[in-house]
């Protein structure tokens, strides 16, 4: 019995003890877990902070970029500002230049169109001079009648006079307009008259160079067109250049086309339902196929170096189309070339 009463006492010792190590291993293991956990936490904010510290220093990294590459873009725009400017500097140059070189071609062409004018005032002048003299005559004499009819031929004269004047004084305003710089403002203009005075300007200026040079010139103008509304001294500058080009062409085929050789320019104006067409058509050397959709580029030219700055027929389809119109070119090499302008009536 004493002996049962000590083993049971052993048991509940050993019972008791076994909880409390459970117990303890219990708590230490919560323990444990708990200490991972803020371990785990501590861990994680430090993973936080390391990645907001990378994030931050990325973030003051490409603002730096960013700065740096809109100081470069600013720079650059600059620059590029600057080139522009250049360039539009340089084309106002080239333009001016080709203006001017145009003006030379009709320095020879205004010089012989004034002369014709002035021919007729001077000797219309001095008719009338002697007229007076008689008139004076017949006065002292009393005869009216023959006083009258001087002074009916003396009126004529001035009426000549005054009209070969204002020959010269258009041509004069014709070449300064051409000289100076376009309005860009459209007027009525007789596209019949602005053809044939620059034909004629154009022919007498490149014959000045070469008096050698002779060609049959046709026109073939269309006379119900009356005026349409255009800025004159730029499509008067498209003409010079089509018409010094065709003059161009036949004097470049006369030197190696036989005796049979005729040259010729023709110039026609059509109204087609709303548009007029200026045809000016030549039988020089035409111009080659690998080459025909290249002639209204930029600086393109066939003629020698020093002869042509390759910005005319440029500019002169730059005008045409400022006009909403279109320049066009039909050509056969060797044969004949045709340019067609196309402006709209209104």
């Amino acid at each position: 019995m004493h002996l049962l009463l000590i083993d049971m006492e052993t048991r509940i010792i050993i019972g008791v003890t076994a909880m409390v190590l459970l117990f303890a291993s219990f708590i230490i293991a919560f323990i444990s877990s708990q200490k991972k956990k803020i371990q785990y936490h501590k861990n994680l904010n430090i993973l936080h902070e390391q990645q907001r510290l990378a994030l931050t220093q990325q973030n003051e990294s490409l603002e730096t970029r960013v700065e740096e590459r809109t100081l470069e873009l600013s720079q650059q725009k600059e620059m590029l500002q600057k080139s522009l400017n250049s360039l539009k500097s340089a084309q106002l140059q080239l333009i001016q230049s080709e203006k001017m070189a145009s003006l030379g071609e009709l320095t020879a062409g205004i010089a012989h169109e004034i002369q014709n004018p002035l021919n007729f005032v001077n000797n219309f002048s001095d008719i009338n001079l002697e007229l007076l003299i008689d008139m004076k005559d017949e006065i002292n004499k009393g005869n009216l009648d023959e006083v009258r009819a001087i002074a009916n031929d003396i009126t004529e004269n001035e009426e000549k006079i005054n009209h070969h004047g204002r020959r010269a004084d258009a041509i004069v305003k014709g070449m300064l307009q051409h000289s100076g710089g376009s309005t860009g403002e459209k007027e009525p203009t007789d596209i019949n008259v602005l053809c044939d005075e620059y034909l004629r300007l154009s022919y007498h200026g490149f014959k000045a160079k070469d008096k050698s040079f002779n060609t049959a010139i046709k026109t073939d103008f269309d006379s119900s067109l009356g005026k349409i509304e255009i800025v004159p001294q730029d499509i008067g500058r498209v003409l010079l250049n089509l018409f010094t080009n065709a003059f161009y062409a036949l004097n470049k085929k006369k030197t190696t086309a036989d005796s049979s050789y005729q040259p010729m320019v023709f110039v026609q104006t059509i109204k087609v339902t709303d548009s007029v067409k200026i045809i000016i058509q030549d039988n020089g050397v035409g111009i080659p196929p690998k080459i025909a959709d290249k002639i209204f580029q930029p600086f393109f030219t066939t003629k020698p170096t020093g002869e042509g700055t390759g910005l005319g027929l440029s500019i002169s389809y730059d005008i045409v189309k400022a006009h909403g119109g279109k320049l066009t070119v039909e050509s056969e090499e060797g044969v004949k070339t045709t340019f067609i302008i196309e402006i709209p009536l209104t």
